[in-house]
């Protein structure tokens, strides 16, 4: 069923596991419907995510209606979130076609301009019912694994002042953490998540979890992480699926028959991610 998802945040919170946010490359129906399927059989909330640049083929209206159109198919709570949003214009778009959940992205830009690029969004998106997701400490795009190299560590005390000028719902902070492959092991600072929870509630998010050390993961959960972000394993993973059943399946040139198989093998994978975040049976 389609929802917001702060209600469940703030429960994941609370209770000290989080719900997958998984991205869908932009609304393919075969990723789409293996998230939910998989949410379905564990019982567990789930987020759908969009990223702007991978809607450039299909369009952000095709993401929000193939994603309605899955979400109200099964019984588990299913939000909608658009990912990285970066500016006011693509946040008020989402709301206009029904997004459930948003998030605005000014880690960029110096603290005063990214709160009130946020608190702008927020003024908006409340009256709507939508929440939305702030980021602190710009996050990496690693290309073809390069070696992470952690310029975003936020500062606790730029948290604190960045939540004295804007109030978001769920709040993502930079601890080394970066999008893509990691090469080699990542330098996770959990300090600062321990740092923030002595003086901020709010369910945080932990972006770039591909290729991250599970303890590590588990460990942030604990500290109050109640979303976490999976997108390039998955992209991954949905090629080697597609491959292998064009490969060993008599599919006769049915395009469905390859794309059911790698939805299904996907939709394990997806079960993995599920586990990992503790959400299974929290539907």
């Amino acid at each position: 069923m389609l929802t917001t998802n702060h209600e469940e945040l703030k429960k994941a919170a609370r209770e000290g596991y989080a719900i997958p946010a998984i991205n869908t490359q932009g609304g393919s129906y075969d990723i789409i419907r293996a998230i939910c399927k998989a949410a379905e059989e564990l019982h567990s909330p789930i987020i759908l995510a969009h990223y702007v640049s991978t809607g450039a083929y299909s369009g952000n209206d095709f993401f929000v209606e193939v994603a309605k159109w899955c979400a109200n198919r099964v019984s588990v709570p299913v939000s909608i979130h658009l990912d990285h949003g970066d500016g006011f214009p693509i946040c008020m778009e989402a709301l206009k076609l029904g997004f459930t959940s948003l998030m605005i992205d000014g880690s960029t830009h110096p603290i005063h301009e990214n709160a009130a690029m946020t608190e702008e969004v927020i003024h908006v998106a409340r009256c709507f019912g939508v929440p939305v997701e702030a980021e602190i400490g710009e996050l990496q795009r690693l290309d073809n694994g390069v070696p992470a190299v952690n310029k975003n560590i936020a500062n606790p005390d730029e948290v604190r002042e960045f939540l004295s000028l804007c109030h978001p719902d769920t709040l993502a902070i930079g601890i080394g953490n970066a999008h893509g492959y990691y090469k080699g092991e990542p330098d996770i600072h959990l300090d600062v998540l321990r740092e923030v929870r002595k003086f901020c509630d709010l369910p945080l998010v932990l972006h770039g979890c591909t290729g991250m050390k599970e303890s590590v993961i588990r460990e942030a959960i604990s500290l109050g992480v109640a979303k976490i972000n999976f997108g390039t394993e998955i992209r991954y993973k949905y090629i080697k699926h597609l491959k292998e059943a064009m490969d060993t399946l008599d599919h006769q040139g049915h395009s469905f028959k390859i794309s059911q198989a790698a939805s299904d093998a996907l939709s394990e994978d997806v079960k993995s991610i599920i586990r990992l975040s503790g959400s299974e049976g929290k539907a």
